[in-house]
């Protein structure tokens, strides 16, 4: 997939209020600082496209990136807010949740995790409600850089030894690194997979 134009379009605390267009849509989500803007901004080789910030919960919309003139990326809140009070944690959760079960143009959900740790009990648990919705999705080790391969590949493994023992068809699993740009043509690739698939 080649990036020809790339530009921000809305941000929306609703669903609802999201583009009405028709285009398509991959949405992009992980826990808070796990590099969602930082991956998007490398896909789509722009380099402030998408806000990034060291404060967690900097992403707190959802924000619509058209690409190409043809479909959507969406960089959804990051869950596990641990510097959020409880109302505003429960209105991002709601408006989260109604995104991934009501937002029928959503192709796919990219599901980021921080290769250099290991995979956290709520990345595991998203990832069983996704399946038990019926929501398809793809998970992407970010941070996977050069000098964090060894760790990466340990925590990778870990991974698979979770989804061997859980899940009778494993989702599609990306390494990459927005800093070396490592696995950003495997990720077009899919995308554009599953556009291609969609009636004109």
């Amino acid at each position: 997939m080649k990036i020809y134009t790339a530009y921000f379009t809305s941000s929306n605390a609703d669903y609802k209020q999201c583009p009405h267009d028709g285009r398509a849509e991959v949405a992009f989500i992980g826990r808070s600082n796990v590099g969602k803007s930082s991956l998007i901004n490398a896909l789509l080789q722009r380099k402030k496209l998408a806000k990034t910030s060291k404060t967690p919960g900097k992403t707190a919309r959802i924000n619509h990136f058209l690409v190409n003139n043809h479909l959507y990326f969406v960089d959804l809140p990051g869950y596990g807010w641990a510097q959020v009070g409880h109302a505003i944690k429960t209105k991002w959760e709601k408006m989260l949740r109604d995104y991934l079960l009501y937002r029928t143009q959503m192709l796919s959900v990219f599901l980021l995790i921080d290769s250099k740790i290991a995979p956290q009990d709520i990345d595991l648990a998203f990832m069983r409600w996704l399946g038990a919705c019926h929501i398809p999705f793809a998970i992407v080790f970010t941070k996977a850089d050069r000098k964090n391969k060894i760790v990466a590949q340990k925590n990778y493994r870990m991974l698979m030894a979770f989804l061997e023992k859980d899940w009778t068809t494993m989702p599609p699993i990306f390494l990459v690194s927005a800093h070396d740009k490592l696995g950003m043509e495997a990720v077009l690739a899919y995308i554009q997979n599953i556009t291609a698939k969609q009636p004109k």
